[in-house]
């Protein structure tokens, strides 16, 4: 490391003020400090000193997205490795085909074989987010001359992670561009921003291109010309009233299963039970669907001071209400009112927008009491959304999109009762 240093001490000058390089300098300067301390520091009286800069703040969502990450490859290999099992093969992709020709074979109870199958799908994601992304990044700090943050770091581990494994990787470009200009670099970056960019890019992906976004299409719906029956052979396989398979289901599998047939559905052909769900092999997007994995990144965020447990408390007791509520009116026609809470919190992307993106810490509400608020009303409008509008089965993502427009508001008016209530207690 010591000649690393002396590496960079020796180039600095030529990207520093009159040098030949000078405009590339926050390309220098970004390398500098990922891998180093910044050496400048504040001397100024009026500045507060604190350990936990922005590297190492998002160095800590790293962390605790590392279960998350690992499950994207191992399930998405091991679903993929179930569907084939079951006779229902995957669409012939290059992934597939490197995989074989590695001498691996296509079986679920191979750990390492899943892991790999899953990696070849995850990682081109990651390096396409990275490249897109980070680039776009780059172009806005050399355009602006000033430093490239760590912020995107997150953003890079985030989207791939709410993504399915067979999105075209044209369109994962077209996502992570959207979400760092439109989320982020037109407020003025990391810092400034309102919108989460991730969940923005996804957002974009989402309503532009729903049957690619769908995120059970690999495995689970290879044929649309195969005859069957009327109803769900298993969740994944959704075919209409004239025999034909659809291949582009919207939201993650066992939710919209649990759409089409309510609570009884999710384990009405035994193959999945709750516990399945809350460790994650179920079908879904890449890094969303093991709520156990969720709440370990839950536990390290809280731990370490970077999550709000105030938003996650929130989140969980407007979820858990609203769920109470409409299980107590019922619905003979929409299968999903009946759908009960430990059922909610295990389907589509509930806990991983709970533990990574309900608590960011920009586009969320940034006093005590208005992030019981915020995530309280996130947990309402999931639910909500969730039960309510058929049309969007995954609810979380929207929910908090909508709360970080309303951040602001809620901070302003928590202030102004809090000012309010210390003008009544002021002296005659």
């Amino acid at each position: 490391m010591k000649f690393l240093r002396a590496l960079l001490d020796s180039q600095e000058k030529h990207f520093r003020k009159g040098g030949p390089l000078e405009k590339a300098y926050p390309l220098f300067e970004a390398m500098d400090t990922f891998v180093y301390t910044p050496g400048n520091v504040t001397r100024g009286a009026s500045h507060v000193r604190d350990g936990l800069d922005l590297k190492r703040m998002m160095g800590v969502v790293v962390v605790a997205l590392l279960p998350c990450v690992y499950m994207a490859m191992h399930n998405t290999g091991y679903q993929a490795h179930l569907a084939i099992e079951a006779g229902s093969a995957p669409l012939t992709t290059w992934q597939t085909e490197l995989f074989a020709s590695l001498g691996f074979a296509f079986d679920s109870s191979d750990a390492l074989a899943c892991f790999v199958h899953g990696l070849l799908y995850y990682l081109p994601v990651v390096l396409v987010t990275m490249a897109a992304g980070g680039g776009c990044e780059a172009l806005f700090a050399l355009v602006r001359n000033h430093d490239i943050n760590e912020g995107f770091l997150v953003t890079w581990m985030l989207f791939p992670l709410i993504l399915p494994p067979t999105i075209p990787l044209w369109q994962v470009a077209m996502g992570i561009v959207f979400g760092v200009i439109i989320g982020k670099e037109i407020f003025g970056g990391t810092g400034m921003n309102i919108l989460n960019p991730a969940l923005t890019a996804r957002a974009f992906l989402f309503f532009a291109y729903p049957a690619q976004i769908s995120g059970d299409k690999v495995w689970m719906a290879a044929d649309t010309s195969v005859a069957a029956v009327s109803g769900a052979t298993w969740p994944g396989q959704v075919w209409t009233a004239a025999g034909e398979l659809v291949d582009a289901v919207s939201g993650a599998t066992m939710l919209m299963h649990a759409a089409l047939g309510g609570p009884e559905a999710l384990v009405a052909t035994g193959q999945y039970s709750w516990m399945e769900a809350f460790l994650g092999w179920i079908p879904g997007s890449m890094g969303e669907t093991s709520a156990a994995a969720c709440l370990f990144g839950a536990a390290v965020l809280i731990l370490s001071g970077v999550g709000s447990w105030r938003v996650m408390g929130g989140v969980v007791a407007g979820s858990w209400l609203t769920t109470l509520l409409l299980n107590a009116v019922g619905s003979q026609t929409n299968p999903m009112m009946n759908v009960p809470f430990e059922w909610h919190i295990v389907l589509g992307g509930w806990a991983f927008g709970l533990v990574f993106m309900a608590t960011d810490p920009v586009s969320s509400a940034h006093t005590n009491r208005g992030r019981l608020i915020y995530g309280f009303l996130i947990g309402v409008l999931a639910i909500l959304i969730r039960v309510v509008n058929p049309a969007y089965p995954e609810g979380m993502m929207l929910a908090i999109l909508f709360m970080n427009l309303f951040a602001a508001l809620i901070d302003y008016f928590v202030v102004q009762a809090n000012i309010k209530r210390r003008k009544a207690r002021y002296a005659a």
